[in-house]
């Protein structure tokens, strides 16, 4: 049973971060080393603020966990030193806790009984619980290969190695199927692999979690784009079944902004991915921000993502822009009532390091040094609106223009759906008006034993929902290619995504 009073005795403590100096001097997470026996002392008395409340929002789906995590259960067995256990109860749910106790918002906490009032202390630290038992898992070899006892004969192909591909291939394996993940890159990971900067998640942390799933049967193909390295022909005759797990890679642009066509103005992705591969040892970017003045256009997290990278690249400043006003400090129950996700200003660990953050403000133009390069950018104040069809405007409310000094511009103003790919046509699937690839109730699409799950699907969202899709569609698939399935599914394909 939980501790009624735990949350009175013990203060909310998030995760101990290195200092800025040593951040800014290395590509590694930006969290503290702590001994096994100092993390499983903090994150115990975190563990213990847990109520166990009689209607835990924490994990629902509506306004919490999309996964269905038993949250509460967990988190009482840490309490109580009972880590294996707790691991046990982690997996049921989740494939992979530890890019989502690294990489995920945490919705699970913004619908924690004590985020209703500033008064109770703030949210069990839920996420930093979570990471906690997935890396003492691995620390104690709790983590294992699960191989299959059977063979189904079946063979599915997926394609993509995101999360939402990789936890639909991990499920489908240990239903006994031959699984083999195609991915066009040189290596495993999507964008966890190089989209996500270091600073974040360590890429050992995938590879470990991979090496697992090839010991429990999964294939992995790299360098391969379906419908064309590996043709829709081949690959129907190939495979029972596929899964396309592609994401939604194709990023948000503004050409009709002044000056878009500059050199050094550029999308994030262009800046991120050889950022990563320099990282992994593939040698220099070619697009670095050392020595440079770097605009970062977008608030979300791909624009957090640039600022960290620009900053340990020796960035010479790192400004980043936002169309809509500062968000308040705490939650406002008229904008966001609880347990739904709150409307607030979020601070990444990038943000600690450098630079600053400007609101309400838009780029008017990019300047031209003369020879085709961006040296400065003027910007404006603005507000938001949305027009009679509900479409979204930036509006100027001045007449005032700022001008910075820029060499280099990095556009992270969000996605527009799945990049424009030689198999959808063939294959006969067109994309819907939101550039997203439609399901019906079983994640099957228009194409007869063709499945698809994760931002595909939906549309960019969050890591956790990624691998809950990945889960669900996993489910279908054993249905489709035996009659029944045993396998989890946490969502419906008509669940709608959580705005962030």
């Amino acid at each position: 049973m939980a501790d009624p009073h735990g949350f009175l005795k013990y203060e909310r403590r998030n995760a101990p971060k290195r200092s800025t100096d040593d951040r800014l001097g290395d590509w590694n997470e930006v969290y503290a080393a702590l001994s096994t026996e100092e993390r499983a002392e903090q994150v115990s008395t975190q563990a213990a603020r847990c109520m166990d409340c009689g209607i835990p929002f924490c994990h629902s789906g509506s306004a919490g966990c999309p996964l269905g995590n038993l949250i509460p259960e967990w988190n009482n067995m840490v309490r109580g030193g009972r880590w294996e256990a707790a691991s046990e109860r982690l997996h049921a749910t989740n494939n992979f806790p530890e890019f989502t106790g690294k990489l995920c918002p945490a919705p699970c906490e913004a619908g924690c009984v004590l985020a209703i009032s500033p008064e109770a202390g703030g949210a069990v630290a839920i996420k930093r619980v979570e990471e906690t038992i997935s890396e003492v898992a691995w620390e104690n070899d709790y983590v294992t290969a699960q191989v299959p006892e059977i063979s189904t004969g079946k063979r599915v192909a997926v394609v993509g190695s995101g999360p939402a591909g990789l936890a639909a291939a991990q499920q489908l394996s240990r239903a006994g199927h031959e699984v083999v993940v195609h991915e066009r890159d040189d290596r495993i990971g999507g964008l966890m692999r190089y989209g996500i900067p270091e600073f974040k998640m360590e890429k050992s942390v995938l590879d470990r979690r991979l090496a697992q799933m090839r010991a429990e049967g999964t294939k992995f193909i790299t360098n391969c784009e379906v419908g064309v390295d590996l043709g829709v022909d081949d690959l129907r005759a190939g495979f029972d079944a596929v899964v396309l797990a592609v994401g939604a890679l194709r990023g948000r642009d503004d050409r009709t902004v002044p000056g878009r066509e500059l050199n050094g103005v550029h999308m994030a992705m262009d800046h991120l991915v050889p950022a990563n591969k320099e990282v992994e040892g593939d040698g220099p970017t070619t697009i670095s921000a050392e020595g440079k003045h770097v605009l970062v256009i977008g608030g979300g997290d791909t624009g957090a993502d640039c600022y960290g990278t620009a900053t340990r690249q020796g960035a010479a400043s790192v400004t980043q822009l936002d169309n809509y006003p500062q968000p308040p400090s705490e939650r406002d129950p008229d904008q966001s009532p609880w347990p739904t996700w709150p409307y607030i200003l979020r601070t990444y660990p990038a943000h600690e390091e450098a630079g600053e953050r400007k609101f309400a403000v838009a780029v008017e133009s990019f300047v031209d040094d003369g020879n085709g390069n961006v040296c400065a950018v003027r910007l404006r104040e603005v507000k938001v609106e949305r027009d009679a069809d509900g479409r979204r405007q930036v509006v100027p409310t001045s007449d005032e223009v700022q001008e910075l000094p820029c060499d280099l511009a990095l556009y992270a103003i969000g996605f527009e759906g799945v990049e424009h790919m030689d198999l959808l046509p063939g294959l006969g699937i067109a994309l819907s008006p939101r550039g997203s690839i439609g399901c019906g109730s079983n994640w099957e699409t228009t194409a007869p034993g063709v499945f698809v799950c994760g931002d595909a699907h939906r549309g960019a969202s969050l890591v956790v929902w990624a691998i809950a899709e990945g889960r669900s569609v996993a489910n279908a698939v054993d249905e489709h290619l035996t009659g029944e399935s045993d396998l989890p599914s946490p969502v419906h394909p008509t669940a709608l995504p959580l705005a962030v």
